[in-house]
């Protein structure tokens, strides 16, 4: 990048550095308080070994391409029961090193009331040959939150889950430890192993369209969020499940829905949002971070938390401590879709500290979606509005997360 853009970016950033620990002051946690006493859970620094594949995707001897690393950083929807209906999705893990698949009971864009889950043998079956076909160790995940949101209920013969809402109403930290590890082990009896869970929002507005209203919070306490979602993950911990924390840097105060379009809390959300993300990364208690495409005027006047480096890489980075990996939302969603061209979302994105981007296939299905994404991105490399360390920065992130146990 040039010299003027550069010192453009070092300005900018002193003076979001400068209005957000105004805002985290006023708020009554400044940046001080709102570093971990502790560092953040360490990396692993060996990278996973790579496992054998039908029909790997060569790799120099210098190390993978960019675009490589690239498809790396892509969590990716699709439709099929099994890997010979799925044949795009093979090809995208096969050809492009797609990192990560993400599993639906429904599909959304046809109102079908079947994706990629049936029951448990057929499920066990699709993961495995997908698994089976990537060079790179194959992120599969899935929402399994409990209650209305679990895309593997009785529908499909597994078993009932409680919601976070019953969970925290209970606040019994060991009997949430031992639901937790209930859905864990229904995730890892079929080769799932990242669940997009447990959500930390603060049920600040119980007629939240879609938090509140569904039962998605364990409560508007931070406390109790922060013990609740803790036993949840020590529970998938226990079977060697990874969690996400969802969504930063606070959805539970919203009035709107991100799906369908922007989403403003700048005049709800509070720095008290923060606290159970805070306290997490303190207990070593967080495996990734998934964002928020909320707007928030105070945090960044300009973008979304997904597209936001004040909200990413600022807070979360930087007064946070969390170092490891970032996921987005969907960014085909309403918030993200109506407001940006998917090009410049996915510069922002990955700008900001984004690094996996998801891409849902749920709001609109598109064809090639992974490979226009990864000509996209290694066009902005290739113009350099983006660098490649700063692939590469997000691609030691993932494989280290990849071979954490």
């Amino acid at each position: 990048m040039d010299s003027g853009r550069s010192t453009r970016r070092q300005f900018l950033r002193g003076a979001a550095r400068g209005a957000i620990g105004l805002v985290l002051a006023a708020c009554g946690l400044t940046p001080s308080t709102a570093s971990p006493t502790a560092p953040a859970s360490p990396e692993p620094s060996a990278p996973p070994t790579s496992t054998s594949s039908p029909s790997p995707t060569p790799v120099s001897s210098a190390g993978p391409s960019l675009r490589d690393r690239i498809g790396q950083m892509l969590l990716v929807g699709f439709r099929g029961l099994t890997v010979d209906q799925a044949p795009e999705v093979v090809a995208d893990i096969r050809d492009h090193n797609l990192g990560g698949v993400l599993l639906y009971d429904t599909d959304l864009p046809t109102h079908s009331a079947i994706r990629n889950i049936r029951d448990p043998a057929q499920l066990k079956s699709l993961v495995a040959g997908l698994k089976a076909l990537a060079s790179t160790p194959l992120l599969v995940a899935v929402d399994e939150e409990g209650g209305l949101v679990a895309r593997l209920d009785q529908r499909h013969g597994f078993p009932p889950t409680y919601s976070a809402a019953q969970l925290g109403a209970r606040d019994n930290p060991a009997f949430t430890r031992l639901q937790g590890q209930k859905i864990a082990e229904t995730l890892r009896s079929v080769g799932i192993n990242l669940n997009l869970a447990p959500m930390v929002d603060l049920n600040v507005n119980p007629q939240n369209p879609i938090i509140g209203s569904l039962g998605r919070s364990f409560s508007a306490d931070p406390g109790v969020v922060t013990a609740q979602a803790g036993a949840f993950i020590e529970g998938h911990r226990a079977v060697g499940i990874k969690t996400t924390l969802k969504h930063f840097p606070g959805h539970g105060s919203s009035t709107g829905d991100t799906h369908i379009g922007v989403v403003d809390v700048t005049n709800t959300w509070t720095a008290t949002e923060l606290q159970p993300f805070r306290n997490l990364i303190h207990e070593h208690l967080t495996d990734a971070i998934l964002t928020a495409h909320v707007f928030n005027a105070h945090l960044d006047a300009q973008y979304p938390a997904t597209l936001s480096g004040a909200t990413i890489n600022l807070i979360l980075r930087e007064q946070l401590g969390w170092k490891g990996v970032v996921i987005s939302d969907d960014m085909q969603m309403g918030a993200i879709r109506k407001a940006f061209g998917y090009e410049d979302a996915l510069r922002l994105a990955i700008e900001a500290g984004v690094d996996i981007l998801t891409i849902a296939q749920q709001q609109v299905y598109e064809p090639g979606i992974v490979a226009r994404t990864i000509d996209l991105i290694a066009g902005l490399v290739a113009q350099r509005l983006l660098t490649e360390d700063r692939i590469d920065e997000s691609y030691q992130r993932i494989l280290a997360f990849k071979a954490a146990d």
